[in-house]
């Protein structure tokens, strides 16, 4: 074999091999980003970021359907447009923790997994309070955004995993909330209070406004 030629081998062969050792630090660089993907940050890649007017069908783990088109993220939970067959607009919260699972196509699958999206909060979403850098959104947590509700005395719809109601938030606890129950389209008014429950937060599914 003359000498160039074996050297020429040589070179493949090394190339080959440093080749084959970055796919394989790629691979497990790749392996290690997917086993660190948390929920939130998958369902803000699948919505193309903040702002984005993705349709996402999930089921509720009070086993309910809802289709939404999510606009903020907080620590805990995101804000969406609530769509159903009314032409009524409306606005919910959704809890991560109350999600039973999300429907996807294929072309979804690969949205939620990329890995150019950033967990940011750019917007203000409207109808919740949010704060106006993105860092802080990102910490407000379920209690924070409950008792920006009851400060604001708004009549809410609730779903929990056993059932529903309608009413105003009167307290927050820490782990639970105060609901004082009303008719829809009534201000909320001791003359008009059917009843009180205490609601734990890690039985609520969503609130629609």
């Amino acid at each position: 074999m003359r000498w160039e030629n074996l050297f020429d081998d040589l070179e493949g062969q090394l190339e080959r091999e440093l080749s084959a050792e970055e796919t394989d630090v790629e691979v497990e660089e790749e392996r290690l980003r997917l086993a660190r993907l948390s929920l939130r940050e998958r369902l803000i890649a699948l919505s193309g970021g903040h702002g984005g007017r993705t349709i996402l069908k999930m089921s509720l783990i009070g086993g309910q359907n809802i289709t939404v088109v999510p606009s903020a993220f907080g620590r805990d939970w995101f804000s969406a447009d609530f769509v159903d067959e009314s032409s009524r607009s409306r606005r919910c919260l959704v809890p991560f923790a109350a999600i039973a699972q999300v429907v996807m196509d294929v072309s979804q699958v690969s949205s939620s997994l990329a890995s150019d999206r950033s967990p940011r909060m750019t917007d203000r979403p409207r109808g919740f309070p949010v704060g106006e850098q993105s860092s802080l959104s990102a910490r407000l947590g379920l209690p924070f955004v409950l008792r920006d509700l009851c400060r604001r005395r708004a009549a809410i719809e609730v779903l929990t995993v056993s059932g529903g109601c309608h009413g105003t938030i009167d307290r927050v606890g820490r782990d639970h909330f105060d609901l004082a129950e009303h008719e829809h389209g009534v201000p909320r008014r001791s003359s008009v209070v059917t009843g009180y429950r205490i609601i734990p937060m890690a039985q609520l599914s969503l609130v629609l406004l």
